[in-house]
């Protein structure tokens, strides 16, 4: 199962740089994790790293 991003994102940037598998990009006007390439960090992580780094709780599972 992918995380997704909500439209609580703020498009603050800081979940970018911490997915393992360059899954985040930057949208218009949130960023957008594309559920392809989204392993929710397994492998990398206990927890996906968005999750944990984002400010207005906006990364959820998909």
């Amino acid at each position: 199962m992918a995380t997704k991003i909500t439209e609580d994102c703020v498009a603050c940037g800081v979940c970018e740089p911490e997915c393992p598998v360059d899954a985040i990009t930057e949208g218009d006007p949130i960023y957008l994790i594309d559920g392809n390439k989204c392993i929710d960090c397994e492998g990398y992580f206990d927890t996906p790293k968005c999750a944990e780094v984002c400010p207005t709780d906006a990364c959820v599972p998909a």
